[in-house]
């Protein structure tokens, strides 16, 4: 940390603030003793807020920088799969061989679910948005294991994120069984995650369902690729709602109810919604220029990022991997011919290419989520399992931290001032 000061100056009196340094990135200036002077900062949106220290992940939008725990996104895209991924954002480092084994086996070995989780089911409409369904199950974990859930024991602690990492994949494709009448079905031992997932996901009773393995290759880096991304909304409601003492389990849940919003979890799901206005390619020119217009309320989703100003350094692995899944299954699908061409003009296009709107990550996953047949309200099902490491690592790094203070956001209040209540007369 520099040892540095921002002096504020306010009505004559000047407030000294330090200035702190990390090892990347901006530097912040300390507020925390503003309060003391009688002066808050505002910031809605937390848009220049630091709301923590953290040692997980980092990105530079501007450059187009992703890095989990120092190691660039591309790199653990194409040569770690998600349980290496996993194990490093919650440990630090990347596993030895060793330790991998020993991780993998663990997570593998509580895939399964108590039987009186199945019994939640039952109690929601066969219609339920399968959001609905993990939010309010995954809170329920915690009934399961309400002897382990000691936050100030690291132990313990770990075996909650490792029973979450392990349990979402079952309780994700649950969720789907349940929603188009299906018996669910086990998770199985001798599967890797993601070809244990899409097995649950895929196989009856029936007949045998056999993973094909580019959809399990493509499925793993859609796990890798939303594994975390630093102080979003979602990881900042599990932050806080873990502040207050909650248990994993209930943080969890908090995180997957805030990635349900249309404005976080559901941009892929939005991409497809856009696909199916534009309908066909001969309609694609037409809808180009509606997004151009500025007083046009169309708007290319899947296209462009808040945070990468660049680029998305996600998209480029993801496109990789939409390619390889189109080129496997051969579908025939009007809606994917669109997507494919919106791709080629995105990058192609002048004025795509000068306001820097390439693909992200969205437009890809979203494109293979339909080739490989999961349904639209599934999208952001599978973002929340793959995002729950990213959760559970930084709550896990939360609570070992000393002194940790429950959140308080404070407020400019713009109400009435103090007056005198009037009874009614009666």
């Amino acid at each position: 940390m520099a040892d540095r000061k921002a002096t504020l100056q306010i009505d004559g009196q000047s407030i000294e603030l330090p200035v702190l340094s990390g090892t990347a990135g901006y530097d912040v200036i300390d507020v925390r003793t503003l309060g003391k002077h009688g002066y808050f900062t505002f910031d809605p949106g937390f848009l220049a807020t630091g709301s923590c220290e953290s040692k997980i992940t980092y990105i530079d939008g501007e450059k187009g920088i992703l890095l989990h725990r120092g190691y660039p996104i591309d790199q653990l895209a194409t040569q770690a799969d998600y349980l290496e991924v996993c194990y490093m954002l919650l440990h630090g480092e990347a596993p030895t061989a060793e330790q991998y084994d020993n991780f993998k086996s663990t997570i593998t070995k509580h895939t399964m679910v108590h039987q009186g989780l199945h019994n939640f089911f039952n109690g929601f409409r066969r219609d339920a948005h399968p959001m609905a369904m993990l939010c309010a199950v995954t809170g329920a974990l915690s009934s399961f294991y309400h002897d382990d859930l000691d936050i100030h024991d690291e132990k313990q602690r770990l075996r909650s994120a490792y029973r979450l990492i392990a349990k979402m994949p079952t309780i994700a494709a649950m969720a789907y069984k349940f929603s188009i009448g299906q018996p669910f079905v086990y998770p199985k031992n001798d599967l890797s995650y993601s070809e244990n997932f899409l097995n649950m996901m895929f196989s009856v009773p029936a007949e045998d369902y056999k993973v094909n393995p580019i959809i399990a290759k493509a499925m793993d880096r859609i796990f890798t690729l939303h594994a975390d991304h630093e102080q979003n909304a979602s990881t900042s409601t599990v932050r806080l709602a873990g502040s207050s003492g909650a248990n994993p389990y209930a943080c969890i849940a908090a995180g997957v109810a805030s990635l349900w919003g249309p404005a976080h979890g559901g941009a892929n799901e939005a991409c497809l919604r856009m696909l199916k206005q534009i309908g066909s390619v001969d309609n694609i020119p037409k809808y180009i220029e509606k997004a151009k217009d500025k007083n046009d309320p169309f708007r290319l989703m899947g296209f462009g990022h808040r945070v990468y100003k660049n680029f998305d350094p996600r998209a480029t692995v993801m496109r990789e991997s939409a390619h390889e899944v189109l080129k496997e299954l051969k579908i025939q699908d009007p809606l994917l011919d669109v997507a494919m061409e919106l791709e080629r003009i995105a990058l192609e296009d002048e004025y795509f290419v000068e306001k820097k709107l390439y693909p992200n990550v969205d437009f890809y996953s979203g494109i293979i989520l339909k080739a490989i047949g999961i349904p639209t309200n599934m999208f952001t099902v599978i973002f929340a399992l793959s995002r729950t490491v990213g959760w559970i690592s930084h709550w896990h790094e939360m609570m070992g931290e000393a002194n940790q203070k429950i959140g308080r956001p404070r407020q400019l209040y713009t109400g009435e001032a103090q007056r005198e209540f009037t009874p009614i007369k009666r």
